[in-house]
């Protein structure tokens, strides 16, 4: 049930000050959005509870697991520990943006597909998302770099050989782009 502490507001930007929110300008997943947003709300509730965007998943609520990982200005940030107030004039990407305007999707969703790199899917758009700027990133050379830089998303299920070969996959096809499509 969408949190009546967020407001979307239209057309001119909000007072500086509203009762119960602070003004915070966002672009997530292409569109910008100005928002009140009350100043403990995390960049994961907000996603979450408040703009229904539900693929960024809730896991430790700690920081440890990278289920809640999004991209932020390219960056993958675990949404749990940032404040949405911290992250003004930011971009956001979530697995809900990650494929094209036409539906297409990203070659790492692809590749997640094609290597059977998840069982349950819980931690799988945190998987991706990371996966994604790990090889944007272009640090991690070999399977062992890999496994290094995914280290803070873990999947319960065991899926790490397929998620590893997914990535491989990808890094071989130079397919490192950013969100598919755009």
């Amino acid at each position: 049930m969408p949190d009546h502490n967020v407001k979307t507001v239209q057309g001119e930007a909000p007072p500086a000050t509203r009762p119960g929110g602070v003004p915070v300008t966002l672009t997530i997943n292409g569109e910008k959005r100005v928002l009140l947003v009350e100043p403990w709300t995390s960049l994961l509730d907000l996603l979450r509870e408040d703009l229904g965007l539900t693929g960024t998943k809730k896991g430790c609520d700690h920081g440890q697991c990278g289920a809640c990982t999004v991209l932020v200005d390219g960056q993958r940030v675990n949404s749990c520990l940032a404040l949405a107030v911290s992250k003004e004039g930011s971009e956001v990407v979530t697995i809900e943006g990650l494929a094209g305007p036409d539906g297409a999707l990203h070659p790492m969703q692809e590749a997640f597909v094609e290597h059977d790199a998840f069982q349950c899917g819980y931690c799988t758009p945190g998987q991706i998302l990371s996966a994604v700027a790990l090889v944007q990133e272009g640090r991690a050379r070999t399977e062992d770099e890999i496994r290094e830089y995914m280290s803070g998303n873990l999947c319960r299920c065991g899926a790490y050989p397929n998620i590893v070969a997914a990535i491989q996959d990808v890094m071989a096809q130079g397919a490192a782009g950013g969100e598919g499509g755009r």
